[in-house]
């Protein structure tokens, strides 16, 4: 009877209830399970069995599901990716370096419609809902969303509904979209601008309006001053409802689905300004029955221009935001450029040009001096130079002749010629490079989780803050309502996240198609982050370190077997393998005209070498320890093998179970730019190993050539992730360089891979980053790139954050008792300003040059947070003079509303006069000269202002003092009762005579005075 058993595991990739899914139904067709219990939200998962648990059956339906696992507990087991090493060299193919099954789809999706990175957060959300989707990550910036999904669970129509139920657009991105990726950008730009343009018509006679309020000169301001409410009305309306109608959209799309956004802040900003004005420009209707300022008025307290501004300044923010966008994206547009739109080719006897699309495989093409290759293949006739410099880096042309291959995109220099289409399509030498552009650029670095966590949690912080700005002004502090709504507008506007939402895609998206120009493919944004942090570099030596080419230099033989017999025999066996040293003996044989022989049992011995039987005897080929360990020789020409090791070179001893028969030495010599590059590794603090599986001599003497000191040598390729993860234990970044398929799984498991463009595809298919001219300079170029894109991702994450830091307590208006006010329209301005200083920032990083400092790049942050800083400053100051001037111009023309309704009541040749005080109040004051106004003639004698009173030498003249006037000044504390003495009050010594009684009429307001 067997006993119920339970395996515990750990799975990485999950991301949502229907990942779990996944795995739970194929788990449950694993034989003896009985449950599954899996949470994506602890990445770990538990079987329960019948008996024994077979864990690699297990695995291997996790594997089938398309996530990778491994087992935890008793018997710890990790899910291979790659078949047993011993038959690695054999078995291996390029697919299974990652773990997809048939049912597995990765999509692109071009989305429309996106205002912020919360934008982006809302539909990836959406995304992850749909069953079947594995990943999804939206680049807010590329304006891209990247999907892996399970076509049997889910379709790209599900996609995009989940993309429309979010409140967005989307269209599936493919081979062709780039043209169409192009005009949607141009169309998006050239909306935001057409947009911008009216807001800007229907808010600039509001601009104009305000100048009123500085300068009583400017021309037609007494005729429109009444007026400016209902203008302002009529101009407002249709920027708040038409041209912002998209902040209003997303709002709605955010609520939906549970999350504030930017167009959330928007939209709440501008509606609370322009509904405020509304009810006071309704309720002064209400109590007036106009809509026109009476007598000669202007109706207070409307803010109509302030939504109207915030909504044009945002508009106009966003449309540099996105010329600034579209050139991040360059380097894709670049590499697509490289293709040939056309080809001339063959066809029925007739030579026709047709779109590079409709060319097939087979085709003849026909390529004349001065025109691009249209697509990969193979010369047939002619011969010519062409320019490869695009995928090689080489400046110099390569001559090309019947037989040999072109490269589509590459550039015909000189003569014509014809060749056979072998590769079209998707499957050209330049397509892959341009998707994996495109992946890259639509990749997040691990640094986003940080700006993504932030962005969650902070557009609700600061509706949180806005509502306590209010509050506290409002109702703590007694503040007019016009001043709190004002300051809860400014810190809506001010915080919003877009800046903090670019920090990290375009400054990835200019790295990585930079890299690209230079011939570093870098897979994305996980690779890009990791190079920064290397500290630590191993690099193969076959085909990295040295050319990979080797050549035969010695063949030596004991005993009576001759030379060549030796060779033919050695040849024979190494026809069948595919290393290297093999293929340079093979070749020195075919060069001399020997004849190969039949070889029957052939097998590879990974590590040591190969075996096989030629004409009815056993031989054995390969690395002396082969003889020595696995057959048990003695190897009699020691000597003169250490003699060769010590130059470099790599011997392998021809045997037969019980005799050495000889031996052949082969070099590979190192690359020309092996030892600079080590150079500049070791300049740079950076720890450089070799391995190889040569012995110990070998090794020295080809890593001596270089620079390197420490070797990991006699190292068999299975061995060679163990020695990565070594190092890796000893707390070291690890980066593993190589090019062959042995090279795969040292490559994996490295902190970051990096594969040699010469390479195998399984090679290059594990790394993180492709060096395309098999130049190891490009390995410290990559880390040169790396550095830079990451300091200005962390740039602009400062960027971001100190604006909103300053930003906040100033739109709070925490600093007015300093002057620093900041006006909600010139806030949304400065948040414009903030995200094109974070986008201008990255595209620094295009001066970028290998082995160049990067002056530019390096100093202009600094001089932008002085020149943004000092701007942001000036607007709160232009804010701030803007308040005054309001303040004033409303005290005095209340004032002045108060002078012309008095005038009637007072008899003729009664001054009432204007006069402002040193702290800028305006006071009304009526000079009484016998005769004061009927209604106070009991209070105001005939002879008031006969006499004065002088007291210590001081002479004070009596006031009288309105009701209204008198109850401010006994609250500011400018006197308490009848009788104090105020001095240097309008200009004058005054004794408070007596507080008129209240009228309840504008002459509660006046100060009455004699004149004299």
């Amino acid at each position: 009877m067997n006993n119920a058993s339970s395996t515990h595991f750990k799975v990485n990739g999950m991301h949502c209830a229907s990942c779990e899914l996944l795995i739970k139904e194929e788990l449950s067709d694993v034989a003896g399970v009985k449950d599954v219990t899996v949470s994506h939200v602890t990445g770990e998962g538990t079987v329960h069995t019948d008996g024994e648990a077979n864990k690699e059956a297990i695995l291997a339906a996790i594997s089938r599901a398309g996530y990778k696992a491994e087992i935890v507990g008793n018997g710890v087991m990790h899910m291979e990716v790659l078949k047993p090493m011993q038959n690695v060299v054999q078995q291996i193919k390029p697919q299974t370096i990652a773990i997809q099954t048939k049912t597995d789809e990765k999509v692109i999706l071009s989305l429309f419609g996106m205002h912020c990175s919360s934008c982006a957060g809302v539909i990836e959300k959406n995304l992850k809902k749909v069953s079947g989707v594995a990943d999804a990550r939206v680049n807010f910036a590329a304006e891209k969303a990247h999907v892996s999904f399970n076509k049997q669970v889910a379709s790209e129509d599900q996609l995009l509904k989940a993309v429309e139920k979010a409140g967005y657009k989307a269209t599936v991105s493919d081979a062709n979209s780039g043209a169409l990726d192009k005009q949607k950008q141009e169309a998006h730009i050239k909306g935001l601008f057409r947009k911008f343009a009216i807001g800007l018509t229907f808010s600039a006679p509001m601009l104009y309006f305000m100048f009123f309020d500085f300068a009583s000169w400017i021309p037609f301001r007494a005729l429109l001053f009444p007026y400016i409410g209902i203008l302002s009305f009529i101009l407002a309306t249709p920027v708040q409802f038409w041209i912002g109608a998209g902040f209003y959209k997303g709002a709605i799309s955010g609520l939906k689905m549970r999350t504030f956004n930017m167009d959330s802040l928007i939209a709440i900003g501008t509606t609370v300004a322009y509904f405020y004005s509304f009810v006071n420009f309704m309720l002064y209707y209400a109590k007036t029955n106009s809509f026109i300022g009476l007598n000669g008025a202007k109706i207070p307290e409307l803010y109509f221009e302030t939504a109207a501004f915030l909504i044009t300044f945002v508009i106009l923010g966003k449309w540099l935001e996105a010329k600034a966008k579209g050139r991040t994206s360059e380097a894709i547009k670049k590499l697509m450029g490289l293709q040939a739109k056309t080809a001339r080719v063959e066809r029925n006897g007739q030579t026709i040009d047709i779109p590079l699309e409709e060319v097939v495989s087979g085709d003849i093409v026909i390529v004349r001096p001065g025109e691009k290759v249209p697509v990969d293949g193979e010369v047939l006739s002619g011969s010519s130079s062409i320019d490869e410099s695009m995928i090689t880096g080489e400046s110099l042309p390569v001559e090309k002749h019947v037989g040999e291959n072109v490269i589509g995109g590459t550039l015909n220099k000189t003569g014509s010629f014809t060749f056979l289409a072998t590769r079209v399509g998707s499957e050209t030498t330049l397509s892959p490079i341009i998707k994996l552009v495109e992946d890259a650029q639509g990749s997040k670095a691990p640094i986003q989780a940080v700006a993504d966590r932030i962005s969650a949690y902070f557009v609700p912080a600061v509706i949180l803050v806005a509502i306590g700005t209010f509050v506290i002004w409002y109702f703590l502090l007694g503040a007019t309502l016009s001043f709190a709504l004002m300051a809860f507008t400014a810190v809506i506007v001010i915080a919003c996240p877009c800046a903090l939402g670019l920090a990290t895609p375009t400054a990835i998206m200019v790295g990585t198609g930079k890299g690209a120009e230079h011939g570093i493919l870098v897979k994305g944004g996980e690779p890009l982050e990791a190079a920064c942090k290397v500290n630590t570099i191993i690099f193969d030596k076959t085909g990295t370190i040295t050319k990979g080419k080797p050549e035969v230099t010695d063949i030596e033989v004991v005993g009576d077997v001759p030379a060549e017999a030796a060779l033919q025999i050695v040849a024979s066996l190494e026809k069948q393998s595919e290393h290297p040293l093999a293929e340079a003996i093979y070749s020195y044989a075919n060069e001399r005209g020997v004849t190969l022989s039949e070889v029957n049992d052939f097998q590879a011995i990974p590590g040591y070498g190969v075996e096989g039987i030629v004409n009815g005897v056993h031989y054995y080929f390969g690395k002396p320890k082969l003889a020595s360990e696995r057959l048990g020789l003695n190897l009699i020409a020691g000597g003169r093998i250490e003699t060769l090791e010590g130059q470099g070179k790599t011997v392998m001893v021809l045997s037969t179970k019980t005799h050495v028969l000889g031996f052949v030495g082969v070099a590979d010599t190192v690359k020309e730019t092996s030892k600079e590059a080590i150079a500049m590794l070791l300049k740079r603090h950076i720890n450089v190993y070799m391995i190889t599986g040569d012995n110990e001599r070998t090794a020295r003497a080809i890593a001596s050539q270089v620079g390197i000191t420490n070797i990991l040598a006699e190292v068999l390729p299975e061995d060679k992730a163990a020695e990565v993860k070594k190092l890796q234990q000893e707390g070291r970044k690890v980066a593993m360089v190589g090019d062959g398929i042995n090279d795969a799984p040292a490559l994996a498991q490295a902190d970051l891979g990096i594969a040699m463009g010469s390479g195998t595809d399984v090679a290059m298919e594990t790394g993180g980053i492709v060096i395309i001219k098999n130049d190891l300079r490009d390995v410290v170029h990559a880390i040169e790139l790396s550095k830079e894109t990451m300091s200005k991702i962390k740039q602009n994450m400062f960027f971001a954050l100190f604006y909103n830091v300053i930003g906040i307590p100033v739109a709070a208006r925490v600093f007015v008792t300093f002057g620093l006010v900041l006006k909600p329209e010139l806030a949304g301005l400065a948040m414009a300003l903030s995200s094109i200083s974070v986008v201008g920032n990255s595209l620094l990083l295009r001066q970028f040059a290998p082995n160049r400092r990067n002056y530019i790049s390096t100093f202009a942050p600094a001089v932008m947070a002085v020149v943004f800083t000092f701007m942001f400053i000036q607007f709160a100051n232009i804010s701030s003079s803007m308040a005054k001037e309001e303040t004033a111009m409303a005290a005095a023309q209340t004032v002045e509303n108060a002078q012309t309704k008095a005038v009637s009541t007072v008899p003729t040749g009664v001054e009432v006069r204007l006069i402002t005080e040193k702290s800028g109040q305006a006071s009304l004051v009526y000079f009484v000269n016998k005769n004061a106004p009927g209604i106070f003639d009991k209070d105001i004698p005939l002879d008031a202002f006969d006499h004065t009173i002088k007291i210590a030498g001081v002479v004070y003249e009596p006031i009288y003092v309105g009701y209204s006037e008198a109850q401010t000044l006994i609250q500011k504390g400018v006197f308490s009762k009848e009788g104090d003495l105020v001095k240097d009050f309008l200009g004058k010594n005054v004794i408070i005579a007596k507080v008129l009684p209240q009228t309840n009429s504008v002459l509660d307001e006046f100060y009455y005075i004699g004149k004299k």
